[in-house]
């Protein structure tokens, strides 16, 4: 996989120029024998194509931005100006077309960036399998068969990490409330980027929780995720520097987060923690009662201490739908129902709970640079069965959410980094960092990732 900063040397170089690129990806989109139909929406070609005409003139030129040329898909759930954001369901297909771009969108436009397409998702962003019953499921970049079959792509971006798996764009705008930014990328073999939340803006993007949503990339490297941070956050890029790893300290928090693992899963983390290990880090395991008591408050009384953002949910589709479940995905709306008899103080204990919680987990930290976990417990299901059955399907979901989920409760940033051997099953391991040292993840992410052989 190719990374912003090659694509921009050949560019400079002529080895490759911005309208070919984009002629050659608009052509994997339309493979008939791939997986575009099932990956993108919808994709205005003549327009990628003029915005990369003029991305090459300013290469020319030498006035290139910070993504001049590149291309990032962009999930269903943010407003581009003159398309309508759907958010991967039927029911808002007959809303007017957004006049403006969201934030995010302008931002990586104005960057040079081409927005590439609009990619499918989980209805609503609302689970971690990324199956859409309304659109088709594309399929994870692994496990692919003659027949048609394949697994999943993780969700809720699950077309956006088909999208940059398959070299269909060069990188993919995400959301990530529970994890839909990570777990889609753990399943393709790619990096993604969870930010502090407040750091990047939600404005003109479909909400799922207005406590826990954030906005983040997918792309091949660290770098590449870093690159696109900066101009999603509006800072300004400077190349990574890589600490040593002698001098880092990470916590491994022995417990739920490594229970009920696939054996590739486990096989694959714990040898990528000693390969940091043999590099000079150092690993703590050790319990972290934080988490353990998020986990065992969570199973005993969900409705009072993880409901919220179902409440939140349930009170947005309630205010700017007719909340009937036409049209919408069974299981989307099943999970939406769960807060139809949420009370006031049921939200007030959640909020009240998790306050005070994120305190703990910071303090947590102290000491380390990051906690270091398996991205999911499992490698990617199949299709078939998930959609076959409601039972495999609600056990499976919480189990692919379970390991990314907490980081957004925290508030913390983090990373996922592929760490399975080449052509094996999909593993990412996941990096979690404090609120607001996004800086220092994405740091320390490059250094593990050039530890670890990754791009």
């Amino acid at each position: 996989m190719t990374t912003i900063a090659q694509i921009h040397a050949d560019f400079l170089s002529g080895k490759d120029n911005a309208l070919a690129l984009v002629e050659r990806q608009i052509d994997k989109v339309n493979d008939a024998n791939g997986e575009g139909s099932r990956t993108f929406l919808s994709l205005s070609a003549d327009a990628a194509r003029f915005a990369a005409t003029q991305s090459q003139k300013r290469i020319d030129d030498g006035s290139a931005r910070p993504l001049e040329g590149i291309t990032v898909s962009i999930k269903d759930l943010f407003d581009v100006a003159g398309e309508v954001t759907g958010a991967g369901s039927t029911v808002l297909r007959s809303r007017p077309v957004a006049t403006l771009d969201a934030p995010v969108v302008a931002r990586l436009r104005a960057a040079g960036a081409i927005p590439f397409g609009r990619t499918n998702m989980v209805e609503f962003a609302f689970s971690g399998v990324g199956i859409n019953p309304h659109f088709g499921t594309p399929r994870a970049a692994w496990g692919r068969t003659a027949d048609g079959g394949g697994r999943v792509p993780g969700g809720s971006s699950s077309g956006a990490g088909v999208s940059v798996a398959d070299g269909m764009c060069v990188a993919a705008l995400g959301s990530d409330t529970g994890g839909s930014v990570r777990i889609p990328a753990a399943f393709n073999g790619l990096v993604g980027f969870k930010p502090t939340a407040y750091r990047v803006p939600v404005l003109g993007a479909i909400p799922l929780s207005f406590l826990h949503d954030s906005v983040g990339p997918l792309a091949t490297s660290v770098n590449c995720c870093a690159r696109i941070d900066a101009v999603l956050a509006d800072d300004t890029y400077s190349p990574l520097p890589a600490p040593s790893l002698s001098a880092v300290r990470l916590l491994n928090p022995l417990g739920t987060l490594w229970s009920e693992l696939d054996p590739e899963v486990e096989f694959a983390c714990q040898r990528a923690i000693e390969t940091l290990r043999s590099k000079g880090a150092t690993v703590v395991d050790a319990r972290c009662d934080a988490l353990e008591e998020l986990f065992r408050e969570a199973s005993a009384l969900p409705e009072q201490r993880i409901i919220g953002r179902l409440a939140e949910t349930f009170d947005w589709h309630k205010a700017h739908m007719n909340v009937d479940g036409v049209g919408y995905d069974p299981r989307v709306w099943k999970r939406i129902l769960l807060a139809a008899d949420v009370t006031r103080g049921e939200m007030s204990q959640a909020i009240a709970f998790l306050r005070v919680w994120k305190h703990k987990m910071h303090d947590a930290l102290a000491g380390f640079d990051a906690f270091v976990t398996p991205t999911v417990a499992c490698i990617p299901p199949e299709i078939a069965p998930l959609i076959a059955s409601d039972d495999l399907f609600f056990k499976t979901n919480p189990l692919i959410l379970r390991n990314t989920a907490w980081v957004n409760m925290m508030d913390g940033c983090a990373l996922t980094l592929p760490c399975h051997a080449h052509g094996s099953a999909p593993v990412g391991l996941q990096l979690v960092g404090r609120h607001s040292l996004d800086h220092a993840l994405l740091a320390l992410g490059a250094a593990c990732e050039t530890a670890l052989g990754a791009r």
